[in-house]
């Protein structure tokens, strides 16, 4: 199913990216930089700057990934309930299962408030381009290229942060070809509000995800405080009480995590044949680890739920983005465009640098290859090899010690003095962490990692110290005392001499390993260098050739999408733009009632209170990806009309080309919201404040 979509969805779709959208909906466009020709040309629309800056206001980020919008002047936020499943996992005991039971104060004093939860709230981006780019001597090595442009990018964002006192982020644009400095307010006690049963949230759950139609109440309320009382919010959205309506024009305001649309053929062939089988492998792995465990007992369940969730929904989505890629036409349509891009530079000297561009993205993308099996496993994210949270504080608190010495532009960039409380907000979490299955997947991951390098590695034998991977996994899990967070505190206050002396297994471990990890590193940074410099030379050339106008590959910043209320065909028959309340009582019949398409007794009962005919879920034409999770849907007055919390099957291409001719966008309606808070949770206050913007006194 998922190869025969995608196979009709990429058709000649690879129009370059840079170039403004000639078709469709198209574009993730900076809010510095809005569509404005193209709105009045195609909708009649003004965007006009100060409603640019009031949805700008009134969008945030979550650290845990996602986006979400502020509902009232009381700090009312709402994001996805999936969004929220890490906030509330990390709040639930054996006891109270908030994850799966939902949740609802009643008053301010019954909000939760959530472990190490950040929201980002956009202030202003300032075009840092040129000073970066001056910092970086023209004829300099990769690896001190490298280095003049981490240096500058340290001091850009330490004198912003002193200057204003706001999180401050040099972010890359167009591969290189730009740099912006974005500027964040920072809300660190954010509490729970509100969180449907889980059942509701992800109705139809695995069987039903980037499907439609759609039946999911997949929303939570947090509300975000200041100096103990809730934060008074100038910029928030007035709630639609009737949301959207079919061939409504729509925005999102969100943060799309990852797109990959401007890449060369050298660099999709490697995420086609290597890279994201690569992470399917051990995705799945993962999954099925995780499913056999959750049978094993409901307190099992419990705690790997939210990773169990995770590991399902990215599985799914990359096996769709794999299919895409694996489409000949798709390749064809993009060597095509590559092709003709290359043949309007041939025998132009001004454009000589951009045509050689190609051939260093190819060479560094070949050498990034070579080390990636061992890369992922040691120190790309939490690396595939230690897959477990233990090992990610004991690294943090190793390195902490070792950067925290160096000056500010010389340190690993997550060390830098900018993002410093970020940083110690996460590493100082009072958060759930569950030994049994940290033994689980640690000892999983040993296990990979034998059979990715082989059990006669030399570096595998002194991980593995003489035993198998579930019994090294066991005394590392047993032995540590990183979980504990005076210890913590203690060694990270006390720099490399404290750790040193720690004496803790699994920080000796981290020791172990941080050597080849960090020369790993530093070979893939370097070759990102020489990637980042070729893809700007690519960026001035399309500049020059089709002028400044378009968009950037998306970087989890936040990105305005426009399109419009739309149904769609698949295989011959006509779906509809929305469901309603009254087709999520037929799915639950037709599948009799049983999980995943089961109804909660709740819903059960309120059936007869409820307006049937209310829309429930909707479709778009707004192009979005991954971290749009949780943005806000307006209308043309900027009002809230719904929610993002996925795509449909067709959309899953979107990371390397857009259509509209099947793909879409999918979100709650705000009518659906409205309606079953008021009548089946009987939320009152919470609706009074959807609906005025203000707390009841």
């Amino acid at each position: 199913m998922i190869a025969h979509t995608m196979t009709k969805l990429l058709i000649a779709t690879m129009l370059c990216a840079a170039a403004v959208a000639s078709f469709a909906d198209e574009g993730m466009w900076l809010f510095n930089q809005p569509p404005r020709e193209i709105l009045r040309e195609r909708y009649q629309f003004d965007a006009t700057d100060a409603w640019l800056e009031h949805l700008q206001k009134s969008s945030a980020r979550f650290n845990s990934g996602g986006s979400g919008s502020f509902l009232s002047e009381d700090g009312l936020l709402i994001s996805n309930h999936h969004v929220g499943a890490d906030a509330l996992q990390k709040i639930s005991t054996k006891e109270k299962n908030y994850l799966r039971d939902g949740f609802y104060a009643h008053t301010p004093a019954e909000e939760i408030k959530c472990l190490d939860l950040e929201i980002n709230v956009l202030q202003s981006i300032e075009d840092v381009t040129e000073r970066i780019n001056a910092a970086v001597p023209k004829d300099a090595s990769a690896a001190d290229a490298f280095a003049a442009r981490r240096k500058v990018i340290a001091e850009v964002e330490k004198e912003s942060l002193e200057r204003t006192g706001l999180r401050s982020d040099v972010v890359t644009l167009w591969q290189g070809g730009a740099y912006h400095l974005y500027r964040y307010k920072r809300y660190t006690d954010v509490r729970i509000v509100f969180a449907p049963e889980q059942q509701i949230a992800f109705y139809g759950g695995d069987p039903d995800n980037f499907e439609f139609p759609r039946h999911d109440l997949d929303i939570c309320l947090f509300r975000v405080y200041e100096n103990g009382k809730p934060a008074k919010i100038k910029d928030f959205l007035h709630f639609s009480p009737m949301g959207a309506r079919e061939g409504d024009l729509v925005f999102v305001s969100g943060h799309p995590g990852r797109t990959s649309r401007l890449l060369t053929m050298a660099e999709l062939e490697y995420r086609r044949d290597q890279r994201l089988p690569s992470l399917l492998e051990d995705l799945k792995r993962l999954e099925v680890l995780l499913g056999n465990w959750s049978r094993r007992s409901e307190e099992n369940a419990r705690q790997a739920k939210d990773d169990f969730f995770s590991a399902q929904n990215f599985r799914k989505e990359l096996e769709g983005m794999i299919a895409g890629l694996l489409d000949p036409e798709f390749f064809s349509a993009k060597a095509r465009e590559e092709g003709d891009f290359k043949a309007k530079l041939a025998g132009k000297p001004e454009f000589a640098e951009a045509l050689a561009a190609y051939d260093k993205i190819a060479e560094a993308t070949k050498t990034l290859a070579a080390q990636a099996t061992r890369f992922n496993l040691l120190e790309e994210g939490n690396a595939q090899a230690f897959n477990c949270e233990s090992f990610h504080l004991a690294r943090t608190l190793l390195r902490a010690g070792d950067e925290q010495s160096k000056p500010d532009g010389e340190r690993l960039h997550e060390f830098s003095d900018s993002g410093k409380e970020s940083l110690e907000l996460e590493l100082f979490s009072d958060k759930p962490i569950y030994p049994g299955l940290e033994i689980l997947t640690l000892g999983d991951s040993l296990t990979f990692l034998c059979g990715k390098l082989g059990a006669t590695d030399p570096l595998v034998q002194k991980i593995l110290a003489g035993k198998s991977p579930h019994d090294r996994a066991v005394e590392l899990i047993n032995g540590t005392k990183v979980r504990d967070l005076s210890f913590q505190k203690k060694l990270y206050a006390g720099g490399a001499s404290a750790v040193a002396t720690a004496n803790d297994p699994m920080i000796e471990l981290a020791r172990l390993v941080d050597a080849d990890a960090r020369a790993l590193r530093k070979v893939s940074e370097e070759q990102n260098e020489t990637k980042k410099q070729a893809h700007a030379a690519l960026s001035h050339a399309r500049n020059a050739l089709f002028g400044t106008t378009g968009y950037p590959d998306a970087t989890f910043t936040l990105r305005l999408a426009f399109g419009t209320v739309k149904g769609y065909e698949e295989d011959g028959k006509s779906v509809p733009a929305r469901t309603t309340f009254a087709s999520l009582y037929e799915r639950a019949k037709d599948m009799k009632n049983q999980p995943p398409f089961d109804l909660l007794p709740r819903w059960e009962k309120r059936k007869s209170h409820l307006n049937l005919k209310t829309p429930l879920n909707l479709v778009d034409t707004c192009d979005t990806v991954g971290g749009n999770s949780g943005s806000p849907v307006v209308n043309r007055a900027g009002e809230f009309v719904g929610i993002v919390f996925d795509g449909n099957l067709q959309s899953l291409s979107w990371d390397y080309a857009f259509s509209d001719n099947q793909g879409r966008d999918i979100a709650v309606s705000s009518a659906a919201i409205l309606e079953a808070l008021s009548k089946v949770y009987e939320a009152r206050e919470l609706t009074h404040e959807l609906v005025s913007g203000r707390r009841s006194k």
